[in-house]
């Protein structure tokens, strides 16, 4: 086969099929020009989701001709010299506007500061033409028309019109967060206008940040987020964490960005899972946003034309960084309860009140209660708080409030699981001060009614016990080491000749976690001890997994969350159980110990443990404010 010189078209319509895959690829490289122009304000107009019409405008620096006519050829570019491994800039390829101009109707328009003249240039199909003088105000406009036009088999591979907005949305929103500074407009006749505004640019960073995540994230994210700002070896974490139970059905609100650059990068995404690791329901992700700040010689962004990956020189540091700093920034924040938790009650208290049903058309009059599966309750009223009364057969149907006899509380699951409630002698009133308040009543044996000095707490008595023992069982679990089990015969497992190198790289690390390993032959290993807790392991799936993670992310972590997976279950049949009648100083002991343990606020499958209304919004409900 003979070997022949791709023209320059070609070769610009196979770049550009690398760096744009989309109309909101265009936007970012588009967006990221404009700010690394020193723009302070960029407006982004859209329409057909992009595909007919993508303009970008910006205050920046703008260009002079002799700029303006290099900056649509391949590989010409401002942002540097000849050191890939000190990048300052969002762009630096100088592959962007060529590849846009192969594929599209491409028109820059731009003029530099003090200049009589702006220039502009066009580019359809990889053709040039100009530049040519314009009038224009400092800075540089670009628009791009009929995207793919030269390349229609590409068109097919796009989504509806209201699918691309909405890529475009993503991001701008992303570049907004990462770039607090700067205002960003977003308009169309595909969209309503969205703007992320600054209005003081010498407020601090901190506060340009949170005033950003507002915008974007809305005001529930500051209600149900905690504050990351922790340093280490030159590499700083700041931003905002959601609390457990403000989490999302996809990963689409984690918001990351290093050096102002958003990332979508597989090493921060695990870093992110393992800071969340036993407190994010199944199939649920947190929302937050964090920012690294990085010496730019310490990381590789020269990886993939599109730019969303990055490689850090110390993997290992910035992993256990973003890990440890999420788990530290949950227990700091205390006990939090997600305020979505609450407006949902509200809501459903409101329609159940909207739904009572009153005979003798609707009079109120002559109310008698409906036949209910469940006996009314007679609560009367008693020094320390209610006790249910007689039932309308007669019967003594006491609440768990008063349970004389009950001994002590006491409830065993695995032997280290065990927890005992001391009883409480102090007074309801002086409860009330704790967080969690007083215990006043136990409804449907499950759920815990506690009265605080601004309001009523419901709890899940069974949810939060759970989190109680789990949280201890890892305590003694850490403190007395990992329990390892002795093999009679050794597991041999056969692996790639680069996966056994890497677990054998990490054998220390593994044996510290009840993992002993030996290298067995040209691509073997035999597992010679293994963690008791869990019990028969598939030693080849463990090995194929654990290599994995290891190569991805350095850690082994992942034996880690298999060892605190069998404690959360152990958890799990060791706590209280739903129908467990408990007395008064049982349920304040309950309450106090949540108080003081780390991410009481969910239970070890993620679900909430408590939900808070204040007093003002009971108030609300029934009509008194």
């Amino acid at each position: 086969m003979t070997v022949r010189r791709l023209d320059e078209g070609m070769i610009n319509r196979i770049a550009a099929g690398e760096v744009i895959e989309r109309p909101a690829s265009v936007v970012k490289e588009l967006v990221e020009n404009a700010i690394d122009a020193g723009a302070t304000a960029v407006e982004i107009v859209t329409a057909g989701g992009g595909k007919s019409l993508i303009r970008v405008s910006d205050d920046g620096g703008g260009m002079t001709a002799e700029d303006l006519q290099l900056s649509v050829e391949r590989h010409c570019t401002s942002k540097i010299l000849d050191d890939l491994l000190n990048i300052a800039t969002l762009g630096f390829r100088g592959e962007a506007l060529a590849s846009i101009g192969a594929v599209a109707r491409l028109q820059i328009a731009t003029r530099v500061e003090g200049a009589e003249t702006g220039y502009a240039i066009s580019v359809s199909g990889g053709r040039i033409e100009g530049p040519k003088p314009i009038a224009i105000n400092r800075g540089t406009r670009v628009e791009v028309k009929d995207l793919f036009f030269a390349v229609p088999a590409r068109l097919k591979f796009l989504k509806s019109d209201r699918a691309e907005a909405n890529a475009i949305t993503d991001i701008v929103r992303r570049l907004a967060i990462a770039n607090p500074a700067v205002t960003f407009v977003l308009a169309g006749a595909d969209r309503q206008e969205v703007r992320f505004a600054t209005d003081d640019v010498t407020a601090s960073t901190a506060d340009l940040q949170a005033e950003r995540l507002r915008q974007v994230l809305g005001s529930d994210f500051a209600d149900n987020s905690v504050p990351v700002d922790v340093s280490r070896e030159g590499v700083r974490l700041s931003g905002r964490i959601g609390i457990p139970t403000f989490n999302r059905a996809n990963s689409q609100h984690q918001f990351l960005s290093v050096n102002g650059r958003p990332v979508r990068d597989p090493l921060l995404l695990s870093a992110v899972r393992g800071g969340y690791s036993d407190l994010m329901p199944k199939g649920r992700y947190p929302v937050l946003a964090l920012f690294i700040d990085i010496e730019p010689k310490d990381v590789d962004v020269n990886v993939h034309p599109a730019k969303s990956d990055v490689r850090f020189r110390d993997a290992g540091l910035v992993r256990g960084l973003v890990v440890g700093a999420i788990r530290r920034s949950l227990e700091d924040g205390g006990l939090r309860a997600d305020t979505g938790g609450t407006a949902a009650a509200l809501r459903a208290l409101k329609e159940s009140r909207s739904q009572v049903h009153y005979p003798n058309n609707g009079q109120r009059a002559g109310f008698q209660p409906q036949t209910s599966p469940h006996r009314p309750l007679d609560w009367n009223y008693r020094e320390n708080g209610f006790q249910n009364g007689a039932t309308a057969n007669g019967t003594d149907n006491r609440a768990a409030l008063h349970e004389a006899e009950q001994p002590g509380f006491q409830e065993t699951g695995a032997p280290s699981a065990r927890t005992e409630f001391e009883p409480a002698h102090s007074s309801h009133t002086a409860f009330e001060a704790h967080p969690l308040g007083a215990a006043r009543a136990q409804i449907h044996e499950n759920y815990i009614v506690s009265q605080t000095a601004d309001g009523l707490v419901l709890i899940d008595q069974h949810a939060a016990h759970e989190r109680l023992v789990y949280e201890r069982l890892k305590t003694a679990h850490e403190d007395n080491g990992v329990k390892t089990q002795i093999l009679l015969i050794p597991d041999i497992v056969d692996l790639t000749i680069e996966e056994a190198g890497t677990l054998m790289a990490h054998a220390e690390d593994l044996k510290a976690l009840g993992l002993v390993i030996e290298g067995f032959g040209e691509g073997a290993i035999a597992v010679r001890e293994v963690p008791a807790l869990l019990g028969k392991v598939d030693a080849v799936s463990l090995l194929k997994d654990l290599a994995d993670t290891l190569q991805e992310t350095g850690s082994a972590a992942l034996l880690a969350d298999h060892i605190n997976a069998v404690l959360s279950t152990m958890a799990c049949h060791g706590s209280v159980r739903s129908g467990r009648r408990l007395r008064p100083e049982e349920m304040n002991a309950l309450l106090r110990d949540m108080e003081k343990t780390p991410a009481a606020g969910q239970c070890n499958h993620g679900r909430p443990t408590f939900v808070k209304l204040s007093l003002t919004e009971i108030e609300k409900l029934f009509e008194r404010r």
